[in-house]
């Protein structure tokens, strides 16, 4: 596409040299004085005592307020992260052949070694046989003439009933096989030992040979018999086979590889959307399932309320209301749109009680596995990779709605910070032996090991030390190097991306995770217009320096929303700093239906939402929009919170349906320079981190923040059995039939890591995960104890056949 555009353009790279000193390699404002008033979460009363995320970064997504009258001291130690300049300061980042011979005939007459030719049906070498033999040749000639007569008649017979049956019987017969209810024509092919190709032929007839693959216009039929077309106007293709479940021959679209092909990182784009709010619930997304619960005296605000909640209201169904939601919000059909709608690459975010959950969780344990392996089962089927996100960890790593429980921060904070870290790093460990498989690291292809964590209250070193252990952990269980596990994704914590440039040099396949938003700060009535080009001016030249100074870089949430408009976005019940109805000073800047109410959108807003959906695609380069899909609200029957959903502007023209009509908006069609470094992709040097760089980052950290020695603390032993995540059984249509035997992985891809999984210590005193971080810890085992209960580690649980 033209790249003429009249607005800025970004700033080459590299950005060195005398031109562009070091110095100004992250050419962004300042972090503030921790100890700021003037900014506030919604989790955060404006408290002199409490420190800030850097001004301009609006209080992290979708997250209400924290309303517990007690003190949070978990923002009182942040001053422990120093320097660095944050691009929070400006961007409101939270949710940031063989050769040719020739033969010579020797008849020249002028060829020393000429042989005349013999006439035409005469050989020399035979006419003293011919002379031998002609007598008997001559009867022998008449019986070959009458039977090649016969031969030549029955010939004619069969090409005539061939040519009738193909032009005459056969199309009438596939026209009725191959027409859906409504007439929809199918275009599929049948089981083939090659992989699938693009196009697809019809003709097939189904009753003797199932299908398992096709493109733009076929039919699908899904697990519970309901049917959809398959549209992709990209040239992808589908495939699905029960016979052989792990092919992975289906393309998203043309351009984007195979899921058995090489994507090439940091060259090929990363266009993704995010399937927020199915596995791991929020107000805003799934509204439906929240408005249920607000009549009572205390409002339901994240999913550990809600799953008490369901879990008391046994007239509806209980907690497995929760499974009904799993079941309907997102299904087969959303992933096949996904890929239709030009995108490659799904973020899915998933809660740690998909793994396990301890006493007193009242999450649902398990459930939501069942249904990461169907999103696993539906992203092969149709070409797409998946960034596997863990969203919410035990004690919360930023106290907001989305981590499972709206409060303060416990992990790595607080009495239970080591604790709860520990049993973090242990789930981390089973999700990625689980993908590390064979079977299924060509579909999960990224891992982004904690979603949003708060480096401030933390400590940047007891994050960092945590990436480090996480990091040790992935390549435990898949190896280094390419096609060994998955890329690994770290979010900024919020801090400075120049915080972690070059942190772990060598590092294997890392890719550095920011959320940048505008929304969720000073708000502005400025028409939608004036956004046109704000995403290039401000996001734009800080992803080329990160893709130079760190390696990989990928936006892992963004939206289309300006201002703070929608129901719940900010959390239930919390208001709108746009209306003035939010905690603080805020004044009204207007009515928000004109932006929450997308029936009244004219072609002008629409066109300039689009603008700045395809200018934030150019700026961010390698993107996963959030989200998919937004539920409707049970008060009004419609989504209010439009800016968020991608099928939604896919549908109703605000988001371009070609994602690639988004490259050179921002005036530079190519405003990173390719490759990586060999090792940021698995080649040569990946892992070689020096000694000194893992030794610095040793796990544990000495101290948690608002609790002290880690040592004085309460911790878990890796003595208990392992919880090994288990496989989704194959099945077929009613059609098929099942004649392969299928290894479906164990769950396990490292046999030698046999270490328990973590447990309480006998005798020691545990606090609740989710207590308070200013919560006084308990009397401290003894080393002695502790050591006592070091055992050599049980054998992997055996998953259920």
């Amino acid at each position: 596409m033209s790249n003429n555009h009249s607005q800025p353009v970004y700033d080459p790279l590299p950005l060195t040299g005398d031109d562009h000193p070091s110095t100004a390699l992250y050419n962004a404002p300042p972090s503030p004085d921790p100890r700021l008033t003037s900014f506030n979460t919604p989790q955060i009363p404006m408290d002199p005592s409490f420190g800030s995320i850097p001004p301009g970064a609006a209080q992290p997504r979708f997250m209400g307020q924290y309303t517990d009258s007690g003190t949070r001291e978990s923002f009182a130690s942040s001053s422990s992260i120093q320097g660095g300049q944050s691009e929070y300061g400006s961007v409101y980042a939270l949710n940031d052949a063989n050769s040719n011979r020739l033969t010579a005939y020797r008849d020249d007459p002028n060829h020393p070694d000429s042989v005349p030719m013999s006439p035409v049906g005469h050989s020399r070498a035979l006419n003293e046989k011919e002379a031998t033999y002609e007598a008997p040749r001559k009867k022998s000639r008449r019986k070959l003439f009458i039977i090649g007569a016969i031969v030549a008649a029955l010939l004619i017979i069969a090409a005539i009933i061939i040519a009738v049956y193909f032009t005459v019987i056969k199309p009438k017969t596939d026209s009725a096989n191959s027409s859906d209810r409504n007439g929809n024509s199918r275009d599929q092919t049948t089981t083939s030992a090659a992989a699938p190709s693009a196009s697809s032929s019809a003709g097939e007839d189904t009753s003797q040979s199932a299908i398992v693959t096709g493109g733009d216009g076929s039919v699908i039929t899904m697990e519970d018999g309901t049917t959809f077309t398959y549209r992709n106007a990209f040239g992808g293709h589908w495939y699905y086979d029960p016979n052989d479940p792990f092919n992975n021959g289906a393309k998203a679209q043309s351009w984007t590889p195979a899921l058995n092909e090489s994507f090439e990182y940091g060259t090929a784009r990363i266009r993704g959307v995010n399937v927020g709010g199915w596995l791991n619930t929020e107000p805003f997304i799934s509204p439906a399932i929240y408005e249920r619960y607000q009549g009572g005296a205390e409002p339901v605000i994240d999913e550990m309320g809600l799953s008490e909640a369901m879990r008391a209201d046994t007239a509806n169904g209980g907690i497995s209301q929760l499974e009904d939601h799993y079941r309907t919000f997102i299904t087969e059909q959303d992933f096949a749109e996904i890929a239709g709608a030009g995108l490659n690459y799904i973020r899915l975010p998933i809660g740690f009680w998909a793994v396990e959950t301890r006493p007193g969780e009242p999450f649902l344990q398990g459930v939501s596995w069942g249904y990461f392996l169907k999103a696993i089962k539906w992203a092969r089927k149709y070409g797409l990779r998946i960034n596997l996100d863990l969203h919410a960890v035990p004690g919360s790593q930023n106290g907001w709605n989305h981590s499972g429980k709206l409060g303060t921060i416990g992990f790595l904070n607080g009495p239970m910070g080591y604790a709860n870290a520990q049993r973090t790093l242990d789930i981390i460990r089973v999700l990625a032996e689980f993908i590390s498989q064979p079977q299924y690291k060509d579909v999960v292809t990224m891992f982004g090991i904690l979603n949003e964590p708060l480096g401030e209250p933390m400590g940047r070193d007891q994050l960092t030390r945590f990436y480090m252990e996480a990091y040790n952990i992935i390549r435990r269980a898949g190896g280094v190097g390419e096609g060994n596990g998955p890329w690994i994704s770290l979010h900024d914590g919020f801090l400075a991306r120049e915080t972690w440039a070059g942190i772990f040099p060598n590092g294997d396949r890392l890719s550095l995770d920011t959320h940048p938003y505008l929304c969720f700060n000073d708000q502005s009535n400025a028409p939608m217009s004036s956004y046109a080009m704000t995403p290039c001016t401000t996001w734009g030249h800080l992803v080329n320096n990160s893709m130079t100074a760190f390696g990989l870089t990928n936006a892992g949430e963004w939206s289309n929303a300006v201002t703070d408009c929608g129901l719940y976005l900010n959390g239930v019940g919390l208001g709108t700093r746009y209306e003035g109805t939010y905690a603080g000073t805020w004044p009204r800047r207007g009515d928000c239906s004109e932006w929450t109410d997308w029936t009244r959108y004219t072609p002008a807003m629409k066109n300039d939402i689009r603008q700045f959906s395809m200018a934030s695609m150019d700026a961010l380069q390698h993107y996963f929009f959030w989200t998919w899909k937004i539920g409707d609200s049970l008060a009004s029957g419609r989504v209010e919170t439009p800016a968020w959903s991608y099928q939604l502007g896919l549908r109703e023209g605000w988001i371009p349906a070609d994602p690639r009509e988004a490259d050179g908006i921002c005036g530079n069609t190519n405003p990173w320079q390719p490759p990586l470094a060999p090792w940021q992709t698995g080649g040569v040097g990946a892992g070689d981190i020096p000694a000194a760089v893992t030794d610095a980052f040793a796990w544990p950290p000495a101290v948690i923040s608002n609790a002290g020695a880690v040592e004085l603390l309460p911790q878990y032993t890796q003595t208990g059995a392992i919880p090994t995540l288990t496989h989704t059984p194959i099945t077929a249509a009613p059609e098929q039939m099942m004649t392969a035997t299928v290894d479906l992985g164990n769950g396990w891809n490292n046999p030698a890591d046999n270490l328990g999984y973590v447990a309480e210590i006998a005798g020691c005193s545990y606090l609740d995960p989710w207590v308070t971080p200013d919560a006084a810890p308990p009397p401290a085992c003894s080393i002695a104890r502790r050591e006592a209960e070091v055992a050599p580690g049980p054998q992997i649980t055996t998953p259920p056949s």
